[in-house]
């Protein structure tokens, strides 16, 4: 059973930090490619930023300069660090795994963020 399992959002005050986790089971964790991706409401959902197996990234430009994710492939597990949060980020936060070579695509239930003095 796959289960991705987000943690560290919260309310934080605009200008502040959050970092954000996504542990993974049920997977061959090196072999995907991981994300983070929120949606607001009433807003499509975003990609904020991705990692490739061998550690390539991409950010949204939202998030450049800002944003960094990382991974610890001998822990499973993804962040998201997120410094100079402004309002506009408020968000859900949702970890996503994807191997297109098998054509897998897996999502965790979400983080809520929200960036509000």
């Amino acid at each position: 059973q796959v289960q991705l399992v987000e943690s560290g959002g919260g309310l934080v005050q605009p200008g502040g930090s959050l970092r954000l986790s996504c542990a993974a089971s049920g997977i061959t964790f090196n072999l995907y490619t991981m994300g983070w991706y929120r949606q607001a409401p009433g807003k499509q959902r975003e990609l904020v930023a991705s990692i490739t197996k061998s550690g390539g990234t991409n950010t949204a430009d939202s998030g450049t300069g800002r944003f960094t994710i990382s991974r610890d492939n001998a822990k499973n597990t993804v962040y998201l660090q997120m410094n100079g949060l402004s309002p506009e980020d408020t968000a859900v936060y949702l970890c996503n795994a994807r191997n297109s070579v098998i054509r897998r695509d897996y999502w965790g239930q979400g983080t809520q963020v929200t960036v509000s003095s």
